[in-house]
């Protein structure tokens, strides 16, 4: 069984709900498998926590139809429920056909919808919204509402008699407004819970509210079929090879996808913490991902240690690839308006913050001469999430990428390739049109052999 939750437009708080019924739902001791629609790392951190599962990603952008259906049908098959929190509103998508919305893929994966509806300043107006939501589409199967932010009895009152006297939906919640329901946010949306020790508390604390407000019996005897998934055969050969990932509170940002599919192929992972430890663990090759390294810049520049182990690593060369908040780390420095802060120096260039974004969304990349890795497909499909830019950048650089769509480092190229590292703003995830992982480990394994 399986419930995708949605809403009228972006920031009506799904999010904050779609926490809320992981956490309450674990709690009662069944397994809830979270999705989340579109690239994004934060909500899937969120969504992993709540339900001590961990989230994948569903994207139409990169991923096939049938990747899709296979990817949710596995996951799903070995939960009691499967949660897919939507991105934007229910029928937002890249196309003003449709074909790329929430509502086609609640439709691909036959999944009842679950609208969370703003009602801030609304009362009777909630009725001709759920029924235009309901009658956009008849193909979708609108299950029942949650009202959200709901002011008190009165307001509630109003919102339950419009939707019941004028439409078939059934409100399956209503939860109040509250300051414990409140998420700081950033550029991206949500605070990542790897940079807020209260992540759990503010988990627990939704879940209680969502369990007391929200009919969850309702949502677990939804009426949708079971997938029929086929069992995953996972065939893995041991490398001997050991991969270092950054994961702290700088950097986070890892799709599942990329993490199993290191495993499959045999290489062990060694985790490291880059504002504590002094040097990287033993390793054939080092990944660092995304995250928000500007808000940690005192204890990155601080641990001078461990910037001097990378540096030397790479430069004797250690197999390396970095991505936007990696990136930014293996640069000479940080600038913000507060200053400049040091970093790992190996790439020769300087990170400015900005303001606004520089990158955002989706990007394509076509492949140069001097990408470093073999197979690397003609057109790879990803994004990019980035509020700063690179300058001072050495004109002897080299690059990987040219960008087909999207900002990268200059408008015109991504990657940055220097001894055997690869430091791009692009964001990668290991599909079949893009297997990175694998081009990356067979890059490894080439070097481990020559070193």
């Amino acid at each position: 069984m399986s419930v995708y939750l949605s809403a009228a437009h972006k920031s009506s708080g799904k999010t904050v709900v779609s926490l809320g019924i992981c956490g309450a739902i674990s709690q009662r001791n069944l397994i809830i498998q979270p999705f989340k629609k579109g690239p994004d790392y934060i909500d899937p951190i969120w969504l992993s926590q709540a339900s001590d599962k961990s989230c994948y990603n569903l994207d139409f952008y990169n991923m096939t139809e049938t990747e899709i259906i296979e990817l949710y049908g596995s996951k799903n098959s070995l939960a009691d429920i499967s949660l897919i929190e939507g991105n934007k509103g229910l029928y937002d998508g890249m196309s003003v056909a449709g074909g790329d919305a929430n509502a086609d893929l609640a439709k691909l994966l036959n999944i009842p919808v679950v609208l969370v509806i703003d009602t801030i300043g609304i009362t009777r107006g909630v009725a001709p919204l759920v029924k235009g939501y309901q009658n956009f589409d008849t193909d979708v199967n609108i299950a029942g509402v949650i009202l959200n932010k709901v002011a008190g009895e009165r307001h509630e009152s109003k919102l339950i008699q419009a939707i019941e006297y004028y439409t078939d939906i059934k409100v399956i919640g209503s939860v109040r407004r509250s300051k414990e329901l409140i998420i700081d946010e950033r550029h991206l949306g949500l605070m990542p819970a790897n940079e807020t020790p209260q992540s759990q508390a503010f988990i627990n604390t939704a879940s209680h509210i969502i369990e007391d407000q929200v009919n969850l019996d309702q949502i677990l005897n939804f009426e949708n079929s079971k997938s029929k998934a086929k069992k995953e055969v996972i065939n893995i050969v041991n490398t001997k090879l050991t991969v270092a990932i950054a994961k702290d509170a700088s950097f986070g940002f890892y799709y599942q996808d990329d993490i199993d599919q290191f495993k499959k192929l045999g290489v062990k992972i060694s985790y490291f913490d880059s504002l504590k430890d002094q040097q990287l663990p033993k390793c054939d090759g080092l990944f660092i991902g995304g995250g928000f390294p500007e808000m940690q810049l005192d204890k990155l520049s601080g641990n001078v240690s461990l910037l001097k182990d990378i540096k030397t690593k790479i430069e004797r060369g250690l197999p390396t690839y970095a991505e936007c908040g990696g990136l930014m780390y293996l640069t000479n420095q940080i600038i913000t308006k507060q200053g400049s802060y040091s970093m790992v120096g190996v790439i020769d260039a300087d990170t400015r913050m900005t303001p606004k974004p520089i990158g955002r969304g989706y990007v394509q990349l076509a492949p140069l001469d001097d990408h470093p890795w073999r197979g690397v497909a003609e057109h790879i499909k990803a994004h990019e999430f980035h509020y700063s830019k690179l300058e001072n950048i050495s004109v002897n650089t080299r690059y990987a990428f040219k960008v087909l769509r999207g900002v990268g480092v200059d408008n015109k190229r991504d990657g940055i390739v220097k001894y055997n590292l690869l430091a791009s703003y692009t964001h990668l995830r290991n599909l079949a049109g893009n297997q990175w992982v694998t081009q990356f480990v067979d890059f490894i394994k080439t070097k481990s052999k020559t070193s």
